[in-house]
């Protein structure tokens, strides 16, 4: 009797999987990832569906309200975030099959191109706060990601923490849904500054670069992806595919040329 209830048991088992498989290779490639991973995702797509991958649904977003989205059931297959704390909490429900470290980036104060705006005179924090404040002016914003949702804006603020400015500056700070959403704000000339990511700055032609935030002031900026499944779903086939082409030698070749870097594995 025992070992017939043994068999019965892992025939079961086994129907469950196959099930799970099953299901997971039904579900489409849809990929939410970080708004500042616009032209990356884009051209990663192109390149995955020129090899004969299936064509990446991509939905870009401030990552905390991507998590959001996931936990409360949208049917991500792939989720990338611009810092690790949005993954955790996807991964604190349950949600994720893997976690897979990806990519690099920095934060940088920009200006739009035309600006007479002048970089710090050297590399101290007090010179970097002097042209922060010079920059926004006595009725400027600085425009940064919504600190509470968006990890540009999380960095943007510990580095004005760390500078000690960021009481003085949070008044006049212009927080909005995304970074590329501040990115716009400066490029139109909506607001007089901004803090983003160096990818943002090299993807837009009508801001510059006016200093890079030194990563001793804010924790460095970090992209992980996780592939994602309910508690009893294995990662979809597709998304496992994606993610390994991104994380691969020609994924890493498309980060570099948006101005991110590559994690290796």
């Amino acid at each position: 009797m025992k070992a017939f209830l043994t068999g019965l048991l892992l025939a079961a088992l086994a129907v469950t999987t196959s099930q799970s498989r099953a299901e997971a290779a039904d579900r489409p490639l849809l990929v939410f990832a970080a708004a500042s991973l616009a032209e990356v995702m884009d051209e990663a797509g192109k390149g995955f569906v020129a090899k004969g991958g299936e064509a990446p649904q991509v939905s870009l977003a401030g990552s905390g309200t991507l998590a959001r989205q996931i936990i409360a059931g949208a049917p991500a297959t792939l989720f990338i975030s611009a810092h690790p704390k949005w993954v955790d909490e996807v991964e604190k429900a349950g949600l994720t099959r893997e976690i897979r470290p990806y990519a690099a980036n920095r934060v940088v104060l920009v200006v739009a191109k035309d600006s007479g705006a002048t970089p710090p005179a050297d590399d101290g924090d007090a010179a970097l706060s002097a042209t922060i404040d010079a920059v926004i002016g006595a009725d400027g914003r600085l425009a940064i990601g919504d600190p509470a949702s968006v990890p540009a804006g999380q960095y943007a603020r510990d580095a004005l923490t760390s500078l000690g400015i960021w009481s003085k500056i949070e008044p006049r700070t212009a927080p909005v849904e995304n970074v590329r959403v501040a990115l716009s704000l400066v490029a139109r000339g909506e607001a007089p500054a901004g803090i983003v990511y160096a990818s943002d700055a090299a993807a837009e032609p009508d801001v510059k670069v006016l200093a890079v935030l030194p990563e001793r002031l804010h924790q460095p900026v970090r992209y992980p992806a996780a592939l994602l499944g309910g508690a009893d779903e294995e990662a979809a086939p597709s998304a496992v595919a994606f993610l390994d082409y991104l994380t691969g030698p020609e994924g890493a070749d498309i980060l570099r040329r948006h101005g991110l870097e590559p994690i290796a594995k």
